[in-house]
This record gives structure tokens, C-alpha cells and sequence, in this order.
């Protein structure tokens, strides 16, 4: 059930517009898209007289706290089960922003039996699962796609849909920066803020939000920034010790990655990051043709050409430097 980049399949919307209850769902640890899809879908969905179950894995970070039903977010599985159980048969799920199954978290087998599920999604690494689809990597962002799907369902697009909205398409094109940002984008970010979104307040949320104590995570991990292959590859780390010295969480180190992407002759940045129990997880991101995203699928990750990323169980920091430093080594060399 392959549908082509760009065309929202009817049978989709015909299937959302006939449930009434529906559970969102995104990734683990979301971003401003994922949260923003979700909050700003969540709103839509109300506005056309549906029920909403938003189910997050894990609290909504800090630097998110200001969207707009970010309240809506329930962390308790028990409660998720009892809105499915009381709402079925005329109960969906549809996953946000999440490239596959997998990333839907400690519950994910849980998820995928509720009937129908259907995945939003823009990643170009999409690995297929639910029982319908729509994914574009033409799309700048999942808000992106959100948008366009309400206006296919014919619903309203208030203030509080719009500033999510806003916000997730803000984040994910770097403040429209990134080369995912097309003139649809713009359009649609213009009409978004002829519904009263103010963007500098938006950016001023986004970028002028610092804690002291993120101020000073950011000074331990810029410190570790190291250059390679003549400068062109950057790559820098953070630790579970920096986390517990500057008194952050790993949610603090979101927009780190820009860093040493912005340096000019850099094109490719590595963010590795040492979490709990074995596990590290490595943002990339690139400029201009490098593919970053086939860099992260060798490693079973995924994303965008100039974005993406991985997870690695049971391994170190240094394992993951050395492997990763070795295949985009590889790459460069072969594009010489």
C-alpha cells in the first residue's frame, strides 16, 4: 500500500473522518515536530467533534512546555488502554512523525493492535508498518503534512493549531533554512500566521530560552568539538557525567547539533551522545550533497539526506566515534 510523495490517499481521510475516537502517538524522545503535530493535530481533531487521547512515553520537555495543550500529553498506559477498551470499534490510532515501528517506544506492540493505524510521516528512511499510510519526504516536516490534512478534512484551523503547527514546521527546517523548505512551505507558514501567530515570539520560545544550567551543558560539549578530514567533519560528544555536573537532562542538548554543522568548511556534523545502560544515540547533519541519511542507515538509523540519525545498544562513546568516523571517512574519500 505504497501511496505517491505529495497525495494524501482518500481512503485515509475517508477512515479518520468516520472514527470518532482516535489516539495520537509520536516518537520517543519527540522534537518540535513530533510534539507540535501532535498538539496542533490533537486540536483539529476536537474541532471536528472527535475524542483525543494524546500518549507521550515520557513528560513533555522543558523547552516544549509552552505549546499550546502540551497539557493534553498522558504519559499513563492504564489510562490509554481504558479510552481504547470504552471507545472501541470506533477507536483509531495514528502515529506522528515516526519513521518505524520501532521508535513508538516500550509499548509499540501494544499500539499496533489497535485497528485502524495509520502513519503521517515524512522521512525518506520510512520503514512501512500500520494498516494505512501517508509519507512524503517532499514534506518539510510532519506539521507540514498535518496541515494539509486538515484542510482535506475540511476542518478549522484556529490560533492553537496554527501555533503548533508553526512551531513544528519552524523547528524542522531550521527556522526555514534547511533545503526541505519550498515555496509550499512558506505559504503555508504565511497562513498560519494570518491566524495570529507572531513569529517572534515563536523563535523567542525556540532560541531564547536557555537555563544557566544549559548554558553551561553547552560549554562542556562544545568543548569536546573535534575537526576531521581537513576540516570538513565535526564531531563532538556528551556524556551522562556532563548531564549530572551542569544539573540538565538529555533534553537540554536539542539544537547542539547547529554548532559545528555552522562552521564553514564542515560538511558534516556528528553529535554522539552517551545514554543509560549501553545505549548512544548520534545525530548527523550535513550541507550540500552529502547523505547523512545512508550514513545512518548502515548503522539501522535513518532520517533525511542532510538529517538523521541512530541508535547503538551495549556499546561506548568511543566504539561509536571510531565506527562512525571510519564510514564517513569512506564516503569522502570515494567523492574525491
Amino acid at each position: 500500500m505504497i501511496e505517491k510523495p505529495g497525495m494524501i490517499p482518500e481512503e485515509l481521510v475517508q477512515t479518520i473522518a468516520g472514527k470518532g475516537n482516535v489516539v495520537l502517538l509520536t516518537h520517543v524522545h519527540p522534537d518540535g515536530d513530533a510534539l507540535g503535530s501532535l498538539f496542533g493535530f490533537a486540536e483539529l481533531l476536537e474541532n471536528l467533534g472527535k475524542n483525543v487521547f494524546c500518549f507521550v512515553e515520557e513528560p513533555v520537555s522543558h523547552l516544549y512546555d509552552f505549546l499550546p495543550g502540551c497539557e493534553r500529553a498522558n504519559c499513563s498506559f492504564e489510562e490509554l488502554r481504558e479510552f481504547v477498551d470504552g471507545a472501541e470499534p470506533d477507536v483509531m490510532a495514528i502515529a506522528l512523525d515516526c519513521g518505524d515501528e520501532y521508535r513508538l517506544g516500550k509499548y509499540k506492540e501494544d499500539f499496533l493492535r489497535i485497528s485502524p493505524f495509520i502513519v503521517i510521516d515524512h522521512h525518506l528512511s520510512h520503514r512501512n508498518f500500520g494498516t494505512l499510510r501517508w509519507v512524503d519526504p517532499r514534506g518539510s516536516s510532519t506539521g507540514e503534512m498535518v496541515y494539509e490534512l486538515g484542510i482535506a478534512l475540511g476542518a478549522e484551523i484556529n490560533f492553537k493549531t496554527a501555533y503548533n503547527l508553526y512551531v513544528a514546521i519552524c523547528t524542522d527546517t531550521g527556522s526555514f533554512r534547511y533545503e526541505c523548505t519550498g515555496a509550499r512551505t512558506l505559504h503555508i507558514a504565511a497562513e498560519l500566521i494570518e491566524k495570529g501567530v507572531r513569529p517572534q515570539e515563536v523563535c523567542g520560545q525556540l532560541y531564547d530560552n536557555y537555563s544557566r544550567e544549559r548554558l553551561q551543558l553547552m560549554e562542556f560539549v562544545l568543548a569536546t568539538v573535534t575537526l576531521l578530514e581537513s576540516e570538513q567533519v565535526a564531531f563532538m560528544h556528551v556524556t551522562q557525567q556532563m548531564l549530572e555536573k551542569s544539573g540538565t537532562t538529555m533534553h537540554d542538548v536539542e539544537g547542539f547539533i547547529d554548532y559545528p554543522r555552522s562552521l564553514r568548511s564542515v560538511k558534516v556534523a556528528a553529535f554522539v551522545k552517551e545514554g543509560a545502560n549501553g545505549q548512544v544515540s548520534v545525530s548527523l547533519r550535513a550541507k550540500g550533497e552529502f547523505d547523512v541519511a545512508a550514513i545512518a542507515k548502515l548503522f539501522g538509523g535513518g532520517g533525511h539526506r542532510n538529517a538523521a540519525g541512530f541508535r547503538a545498544l551495549q556499546t561506548t562513546i568511543e566504539k561509536v566515534h571510531s565506527q562512525l568516523r571510519d564510514e564517513i571517512s569512506r564516503v569522502l574519500n570515494e567523492r574525491k
